[in-house]
């Protein structure tokens, strides 16, 4: 076993060479970029605008939905259907979507490799009401696309979503019970027609999703805009440049031939990108700031015998999502099977990130104990990691500069049998910063360790804003300006305490209104299943308050959270947030806000406010076993419903 001390201290040394006083700052999201070049790269290059056209509108003005979801990705889909399966009916359900076609994150990201990082047997929604087989242990992100469509055509809201539409604000109406929901959608070629429209809505359910916002570095020099070549986000792959189609998950990108191809960033998305175009490109350069973590992959096909006894018994896939949960979480028995049994599976530490029972709640004194029992209980998995990169990588100095030096909680863990293995190729180069970044662009390239890099191409693989980099309130991360009871936005009733909701999808202030966030909930690696009981315990929630007011059809029905009610959840996160302060000592990510997760100006309350907007700290099974407890009850405690 490697030396523990040497270890943690190498682990703080690298961290701090990657801290920068701008924090999140150092980006900027391209679709609020001042350059019109970097504007442009976020547009929509993948709706049919003359189809879209074509369609007669889901929403005219003046029209009054009971439900408004917001967003067509997988929480908006997923939103939809589970309100269906509490007994509303598609025709009460509109949905507003910003892209041209279903599928969110799937939808925008269609870039060669594209594959989903978590198993496609517990990732893909409602798959047990489907009976869908996935094709692969790993589903590619064309399989997932074409899935979600096949899930909006089941459940009858292909005429439910009004694409090409942006929420720019919601105010309440108390007197008539309603939202008052403000939009500009857009028509004609590229959707450029900007028109406002005007509805209401009973209930208003907010999606956006955690990768909503792709940025790009800024850069000195003449700026990314002011290269010459090609220039592209992965959000959305250029084929037109590379080659190839969006309709394959392995394309043959023969337009690379002969092109010198600089791709910035070595996240979970460039794992996929860099071996794909390594196979077409005559020169790859990729650019490091921070080495990933990457493990072994192993995907297969699926094997249809096996996928029977997979999905043989009811109740198979909550099972089989708990299962994994419950493994990164460390709250199972030593003797529980691991259903899912993948690196995931694998990464006790990761608990350290995503919570679970143990250290639930921790005291100050007792933060620096805890985060010691995490570091010791990663070092034999870490060791391993870095192992294997030494074994894979046959170059000694390369393999030095991929390998990473931080704890498993502190970035999202990257699965590949084909990243590591590109850097021997002779066409691959791998461009370390050691932390510092790409310094400069030329018109010609790309400026990094004081010498230029002459490039045909560059590829922005550099992520998305951070969740914690616009605050705790979802309504700014949305981009809608959300007005409740008196005129007050979300930020400003929370400004005096700090957040507060119930169970992290609802807030005092603001009547039916939910939206789905990390805030004050329970998380684990695999999204989907954190999104999936966010939109069981909402939909509930709504069907037993229509249940109360008369049935589905009733309209006028209000729900809000009680303020004691709200305080005592918060109160319950914030006693739990000390675990949390595991991500103190992590490597500068979109995780930890570029480093800038603790304020060391804060005061006391203004830690305490900031305590409030963590997840739950017991970790995703302990939440859904509390969020039970509360329904079984039958009380709604905490909920006031009110009915005309």
């Amino acid at each position: 076993m490697e030396d523990f001390a040497r270890i943690t201290e190498k682990y703080t040394a690298e961290a701090q060479k990657r801290m920068r006083p701008e924090g999140a700052n150092q980006y900027q999201i391209l679709s609020q970029s001042d350059s019109d070049r970097l504007r442009h790269l976020a547009d929509d290059i993948w709706a049919d605008h003359a189809a879209l056209d074509a369609q007669t509108p889901p929403l005219k003005a003046g029209d009054s939905p009971k439900f408004l979801i917001v967003g067509a990705g997988l929480g908006g889909i997923s939103a939809a259907v589970r309100l269906i399966q509490a007994g509303f009916s598609a025709d009460q359900i509109r949905l507003v979507e910003t892209a041209g076609g279903v599928g969110g994150t799937w939808y925008w990201n269609r870039y060669p490799g594209l594959h989903c990082d978590v198993e496609s047997y517990v990732y893909l929604p409602l798959l047990e009401e489907t009976g869908y087989m996935p094709s692969h242990k790993y589903s590619p992100g064309v399989e997932i696309r074409h899935y979600l469509q096949d899930v909006v055509k089941k459940w009858n809201l292909e005429d439910k979503i009004l694409f090409r539409t942006k929420v720019d604000k919601l105010e309440w109406d108390e007197a008539a019970r309603v939202w008052e929901c403000d939009m500009t959608t857009g028509r004609g070629p590229k959707g450029a027609e900007s028109t406002p429209l005007s509805v209401t809505a009973e209930f208003v359910w907010g999606t956006a999703g955690l990768l909503a916002k792709p940025q790009a570095p800024k850069l000195p020099g003449v700026g990314i805009e002011g290269f010459k070549g090609d220039v592209f986000h992965t959000s959305l792959w250029n084929y037109d440049v590379t080659g190839g189609t969006s309709e394959e998950a392995f394309p043959v990108m023969s337009k690379l031939k002969d092109k010198r191809v600089g791709i910035i960033g070595t996240g979970a998305t460039a794992i996929q990108v860099v071996p794909c175009v390594a196979q077409y490109a005559k020169e790859v350069y990729v650019f490091q700031r921070t080495p990933a973590a990457v493990y072994s992959r192993g995907q297969r096909p699926t094997d249809p015998e096996e996928w029977k006894k997979i999905s043989g018994e009811p109740g198979w896939a909550e099972a089989r999502r708990e299962n994994l949960a419950g493994h990164i979480s460390n709250c199972l028995p030593p003797d529980a099977p691991d259903l899912v049994n993948d690196e995931w599976s694998r990464q006790p530490a990761y608990a350290a990130l995503v919570a679970g029972p143990e250290f639930a709640q921790v005291t100050p004194d007792q933060i620096p104990a805890v985060i010691g029992h995490f570091l010791a209980q990663d070092a034999e998995n870490s060791a391993r990691l870095r192992a294997r990169i030494a074994t894979v990588v046959k170059d000694k100095e390369t393999a030095a500069k991929l390998t990473p030096w931080y704890p498993a909680w502190c970035k999202r863990p990257t699965f590949s049998d084909a990243y590591l293995e590109a850097f021997n190729q002779p066409n691959v180069h791998l461009v370390d910063t050691d932390g510092k970044g790409v310094e400069s662009v030329t018109p010609q390239g790309l400026v990094a360790n004081g010498a230029e890099v002459p490039l045909d191409i560059i590829v922005l693989s550099t992520g998305y804003r951070g969740p914690g980099a616009d605050g705790a309130d979802p309504s700014i991360r949305a981009g809608i300006k959300v007005l409740g009871r008196g005129g007050k936005t979300i930020s400003e009733s929370w400004e005096a305490t700090g957040p507060g909701t119930l169970h992290g999808y609802a807030s005092h202030g603001f009547p039916n209104l939910f939206w789905l966030a990390p805030l004050q909930s329970g998380v684990t690696s695999n999204h989907a299943h954190a999104l999936d009981v966010q939109c069981k315990a909402i939909s509930y929630l709504a069907a037993a308050a229509h249940e109360r007011a008369g049935g589905p059809a009733k309209s006028g029905v209000t729900v809000e959270v009680e303020l004691a009610a709200q305080e005592a959840w918060s109160m319950k996160i914030m006693m739990g947030a000390g675990r949390f302060a595991t991500m103190s000592i992590c490597t500068p990510s979109y995780i930890n806000n570029e480093g800038h997760i603790i304020d060391p100006n804060a005061t006391q309350e203004d830690m305490m406010k900031r305590a409030r907007a963590s997840p739950y700290s017991g970790g995703i099974l302990e939440f859904i076993k509390e969020v039970k407890q509360w329904r079984d009850d039958g009380k709604l405690a905490g909920i006031e419903v009110t009915v005309p």
